[in-house]
């Protein structure tokens, strides 16, 4: 559940988003939220953009209450019979764009108005169905409730804020630098082309005789750098880096 698409929607949304999942089985949640804190935690990309964290909830896609939230995005990873498109189609806001195997063929879906639809099948696949939902035993549906939108804490927009601040300005200084320094590095060339020439050769040859090859280092977080750089204490330095070990 938690994979690739997770990560992608997350990246997409943008920390203020919103970004829901909906899951038969929750082992399945508890395994995907198990990966969501080792990608937190452990990931390179983690730094590198600002992403929206995932909710799940445990329940049939088929029971969401008729009045729920619409969304921008729907992905199902399932099966969908005909019966059940203009369902699906209803989980979406005006412009929003649904993507489901329909009649096992993957289909894309945009709602271009408050009842109309584009429709467009991209390419034919297999995808197990969708269940089909269970009654209670007093007859009545069962509902899936959506997780809750809440407001995020002021201490949670301080730290979205903050690593949004030095990573613009972290891209901005590093473009520059290395602008600089590609030009200096043309004029001294152009200078002591000779010189240098003799030097490369002879670093070579040195080089073939002791049989060492240069190792790429390793990439430096800049951002991780910088906030431990902060003159703070080193608990709100942890929680800038959402207690990341590297």
């Amino acid at each position: 559940m938690f994979d690739l698409k997770t990560v992608n929607c997350g990246v997409l949304t943008g920390p203020f988003g919103v970004n829901h999942g909906i899951e038969l089985h929750a082992d399945v949640i508890e395994y995907a939220y198990q990966k969501l804190d080792s990608f937190i935690k452990t990931s390179d990309s983690f730094d590198k953009f600002e992403f929206c964290e995932p909710s799940f909830v445990v329940g049939n896609c088929l029971e969401i209450p008729p009045e729920s939230r619409q969304y921008d995005r729907v992905y199902c990873g399932a099966g969908v019979q005909k019966e059940h498109e203009d369902y699906m189609k209803n989980l979406l806001k005006v412009g929003g764009i649904l993507v489901m195997p329909l009649e096992e063929k993957l289909t894309k879906i945009t709602r271009t108005g408050p009842n109309s639809w584009e429709t467009k099948k991209i390419i034919s696949v297999s995808f197990a169905p969708l269940v089909l939902p269970k009654h209670s035993t007093n007859g009545k549906p069962k509902t899936v409730p959506l997780p809750k939108y809440e407001v995020r804490t002021l201490q949670e927009l301080a730290r979205i804020c903050i690593r949004h601040t030095l990573r613009v300005t972290t891209d901005g200084g590093d473009n520059h630098m290395a602008l600089a320094s590609n030009a200096g590095a043309v004029v001294e060339e152009e200078e002591t082309v000779e010189e240098e020439d003799e030097e490369e050769e002879q670093e070579e040859e040195e080089e073939k005789e002791t049989g060492e090859l240069l190792r790429p280092q390793p990439a430096v977080n800049i951002l991780r750098e910088r906030i431990l750089g902060l003159p703070l204490p080193e608990p709100l330095k942890m929680y800038l880096l959402y207690y990341r070990e590297k």
